[in-house]
C-alpha cells in the first residue's frame, strides 16, 4: 500500500478574507494531530517536536500560524477574539481535509484549542494542554516578563526579558527564533492577540468549559513553570476522566526545554484517542 505524504507548508485564504499560514508534515491518510502555538510565538515553535511525531509514520502532523503571528496576516482592528481565532483554524482542517483531529496547544494556543472544542466539538477527538494555565488567578509572572515591550519594534534585550519566564531557569538562552517571532508581530497584533486570550479566560475558567463537552483530555505542565502556578494544573482534574502529568524540571515551554518528554505521553495518549 502506498501512502502520500503531506510536507511543507502553504498559505489559505480563508471565507472573511484572511490568509492564514499552515505547515503539514507526516502521511496524510494518517490520524491528524494539530499544534496550535502560544502568544507572541508561531508554528515554528513545535519544529523539534514534529519529527518526534511524524518519525513513526503514523499521524499527520498540522501546524498554523493563528492570525497575528508568523506568516499569517497581522490585521488591525477587533479580529483576535478566541473564539474567531478557533473558527479560522476549524476553516483550515475543512480545507486541507483533514478530518477530526487531537488538538494540541500550548499555553495560550491551549485556549484556542478549548474554543476549538466549543466551536466544533466534531472535529476534535481529544485535547492536550500543554502548561496551559486554567484561570487568570493561576497566573504568577511579574515584572518584565509579564508585560510587553516598551517600545517596537523592541530590542533582543527586551525580548530576552519578555521571555525569561517562559523557561524553567533564569539565564536559559531564548532561542533566536523567538526573538524573530515577536518582530514579525505588529504592536497592535501582539496587544490584540493577548487581551483576546484574557478576555475568554475571564469569561470562564477552562477546566469549567472542558467538564461538559466530554473530550478526552491530557494537560502537561512543566513543574517549574515561572509563569503560571504548577500546582494548578491539579484544577484540571474537574474534567472527567483528564489525565493531569507533571513534568519535574521543565518550565513553561517543555517543547522546546525537552521535545521528548513532551512527544512520550502525547503519543501514547494519541494512540489511543486519534
Amino acid at each position: 500500500m502506498t501512502t502520500s505524504r503531506t510536507t511543507g507548508s502553504s498559505l489559505l485564504t480563508l471565507d472573511d478574507g484572511d490568509t492564514i499560514h499552515v505547515c503539514q508534515d507526516g502521511p496524510r491518510e494518517a490520524p491528524a494531530l494539530l499544534l496550535i502555538h502560544g502568544s507572541a510565538s508561531s508554528a515554528r515553535s513545535w519544529d523539534a517536536l514534529v519529527p518526534l511525531l511524524t518519525a513513526p509514520g503514523t499521524h499527520r502532523v498540522v501546524r498554523v500560524d493563528l492570525l497575528g503571528h508568523g506568516g499569517s496576516d497581522k490585521p488591525d482592528g477587533d479580529r483576535y477574539a478566541i473564539p474567531d481565532q478557533a473558527r479560522r483554524v476549524g476553516e483550515v482542517l475543512d480545507r486541507i481535509g483533514a478530518g477530526r483531529a487531537v488538538v494540541v496547544g500550548h499555553s495560550s494556543g491551549g485556549v484556542t484549542a478549548t474554543a476549538l472544542a466549543e466551536e466544533r466539538p466534531g472535529q476534535v477527538s481529544a485535547l492536550v494542554l500543554v502548561n496551559t494555565g486554567p484561570d487568570l488567578g493561576a497566573f504568577i509572572a511579574t515584572g518584565s516578563g509579564a508585560a510587553g515591550p516598551t517600545q517596537w519594534p523592541p530590542s533582543d534585550e527586551q525580548i530576552r526579558q519578555l521571555a525569561s519566564t517562559g523557561f524553567s531557569r533564569p539565564g536559559y538562552r531564548v532561542p533566536d527564533a523567538l526573538l524573530d517571532e515577536v518582530r514579525a508581530m505588529t504592536p497592535h497584533s501582539f496587544t490584540a492577540t493577548m487581551q483576546a486570550t484574557r478576555a475568554y479566560m475571564a469569561e470562564r475558567a477552562l477546566p469549567e468549559r472542558l467538564a461538559v463537552l466530554g473530550k478526552p483530555l491530557l494537560v502537561l505542565f512543566g513543574e517549574d513553570d515561572r509563569r503560571w502556578r504548577s500546582s494548578s494544573a491539579a484544577d484540571y482534574r474537574a474534567v472527567p476522566g483528564a489525565r493531569v502529568d507533571l513534568l519535574p524540571g521543565l518550565g513553561h515551554s517543555p517543547i522546546l526545554e525537552d521535545p521528548p518528554r513532551v512527544a512520550a505521553p502525547l503519543l501514547d495518549f494519541a494512540a489511543l484517542r486519534g
